[in-house]
């Protein structure tokens, strides 16, 4: 974990302004409280992403909480997607897996 400071030294275009009104909105949620934040590698990625949304998308300040809600979506489906297909190679027999794995197969094939 670490500090601020060491965020902000370690995204080029980051502002503390910019990082402390993310915080106030919710967008990046470290550990601990004003003057006393902590960040998680995830935290720091999160930070990464809104800079390059921002900076590199052009994406306007007012659009990134529907932007940041939808590719939060997207990661919580994506995991859960992978929690299902682990779920299934521990449980369903391997002659199973492989009718479903063709079947799907085919559905990506039919338009």
């Amino acid at each position: 974990m670490i500090g601020i400071e060491m965020v902000i030294t370690r995204i080029p275009g980051l502002r503390r302004e910019d990082l402390e009104r993310w915080i106030a909105n919710a967008w990046v949620r470290p550990d601990g409280q004003a003057g006393f934040y902590t960040f998680h590698e995830i935290d720091v990625a999160r930070v990464q992403l809104i800079v390059e949304l921002r900076d590199e998308m052009e994406v306007d300040e007012h659009a990134l909480p529907v932007v940041l809600a939808l590719l939060d979506q997207l990661y919580d489906t994506r995991r859960r997607m992978h929690d299902l297909c682990d779920a299934l190679r521990r449980t369903v027999p391997p002659e199973l897996q492989t009718t479903l794995a063709a079947a799907l197969e085919g559905d990506r094939r039919d338009p």
